[in-house]
């Protein structure tokens, strides 16, 4: 097999029409797996995260419950114990690790989906004519641009920048409290800022300028679509 002797079109494929009707079922199987497991992934990772964000709540109930900590040191920022504070901070910086896997997984779904619009463009192409004599039409995009991995308003970016501005929160206030600063709405507003702007340049290199990577080798010389 080289590239000289694949067909020169779509005319020139050895495939008759009720073998392309085939295809339409493997495509809306596929489509609808790709975005049930888009969905899966979503709600694990945000069940993640607020599992993780969840734990120095239940450490200051715990605490309080014990009788280590007495509760009314909990209502003033000044007598909160330090290991209350480093404990807020240490679940917010893990919870930036469901962000990251929330980040990369749909990245390889978005990507999944532009791969299954390009399949889908080789049998709307081949069918278009005997799709219309039906009068009807596969109804899903043939853009194999499509979607965008860096859609900050869609579903997944909303949900990306709110946990961005949740763990910005959170270490923020650990960070603060365990050195002591005065805790002015001014300083606390500006720290979540500057921490939610980091959260946020990650997502926009991982989802966007990352795909602009090295391709794999293409023997046959098949044109890049892949935006």
């Amino acid at each position: 097999m080289s590239a000289e002797s694949l067909p020169q079109s779509l005319d020139e494929l050895p495939v008759d029409a009720k073998d392309f009707l085939q295809l339409v079922t493997v495509d809306f199987t596929g489509t609808y797996h790709v975005y049930l497991a888009a969905k899966d992934e979503r709600i694990k990772m945000t069940r993640l995260s607020m599992s993780l964000l969840s734990a120095p709540f239940a450490a200051a109930v715990a605490l309080a419950s014990a009788k280590v900590v007495s509760p009314a040191l909990l209502t003033s920022w000044s007598t909160v114990p330090w290991y209350l504070f480093a404990t807020t901070a240490a679940f917010g910086l893990l919870s930036v690790l469901p962000f990251l896997r929330l980040i990369e997984a749909v990245n390889a779904h978005m990507r999944t989906a532009r791969a299954i619009n390009n399949f889908r463009l080789l049998y709307v192409v081949q069918l278009k004519d005997h799709f219309s004599g039906l009068g009807w039409s596969p109804n899903l995009p043939v853009d194999p641009r499509y979607p965008e991995t860096y859609a900050p308003l869609a579903w997944p970016g909303i949900n990306v920048m709110m946990l961005a501005l949740v763990n910005s929160t959170y270490i923020a206030t650990g960070l603060l409290g365990l050195i002591g600063a005065d805790p002015t709405a001014t300083l606390l507003l500006l720290v979540i800022a500057l921490l939610t702007l980091v959260h946020y340049l990650v997502y926009y290199v991982r989802s966007n300028v990352s795909r602009q990577r090295r391709l794999p080798q293409n023997p046959f010389h098949f044109p890049n679509v892949e935006t």
